[in-house]
């Protein structure tokens, strides 16, 4: 994670998702807690009463194959204030893609979940800053094929839709506008938007199922 302290919002955090623990059994516990490891951090009381949530960097769902890192994955240091219309929309479809790539294709993602932001942005509140845009890059280890996408973050409440095709980006762009230059493999390629990954959401909500014995 590389966090900014003022802003008090990640730059970006960075994960491997492992084929073994993309389908976690440990249930969302929602504890949300401020990072005791920075001093005057985001708190879950800055988001109250605001309209926004509390969305994850790393989500939840990739972080739940141990009790201990579902619990560090509320971290206020893993928080982005954003609409829910895009926290529980089409950002939450992309979450369980990659999840499914990761399962289906039996092969390990690097993602690297980042923010746009800058002194133009609003705030909400102890300074916690509102970015104008999101972005996610994932990379296949296996193959070194990648493929990025950026979301506007719109107001009004603007519902995005649920074709992720139209928001797919070129690294590069990604890279200037988050000002991040990323450690991506020597062999990394990029896919052209279309040709991503198939997942088959129906088996994957199976697989979770049966792996955990609970309905999903």
């Amino acid at each position: 994670m590389a966090y900014d302290a003022p802003a008090k919002i990640p730059v970006y955090v960075a994960y491997t998702l492992q084929p073994q623990n993309a389908l976690g059994c440990f249930p969302r516990t929602n504890a949300f807690v401020a990072d005791q490891s920075v001093p005057g951090g985001a708190r879950p009381d800055d988001y109250a009463g605001t309209g926004y949530d509390k969305g994850h960097a790393a989500p939840d769902g990739d972080l739940s194959w141990s009790q201990q890192v579902e619990y560090e994955s509320f971290l206020m240091t893993n928080m982005y204030p954003q609409h829910g219309s895009l926290n529980r929309g089409i950002w939450k479809l992309l979450e369980t893609s990659v999840r499914g790539w990761t399962v289906q294709l039996n092969q390990p993602y690097t993602i690297f979940v980042g923010a746009m932001y800058n002194a133009n942005d609003p705030t909400i509140g102890n300074g916690v800053v509102v970015p104008h845009g999101y972005y996610k890059l994932v990379i296949n280890q296996a193959t070194g094929q990648a493929a990025g996408w950026i979301f506007p973050h719109v107001k009004p409440y603007v519902n995005l839709g649920n074709d992720l095709t139209k928001f797919r980006a070129p690294v590069a762009q990604i890279q200037e506008y988050a000002g991040v230059k990323f450690a991506l493999p020597p062999a990394a390629k990029e896919i052209a938007p279309g040709t991503e990954w198939p997942v088959d959401f129906g088996a994957l909500t199976n697989a979770k199922r049966q792996k955990c014995g609970r309905a999903e």
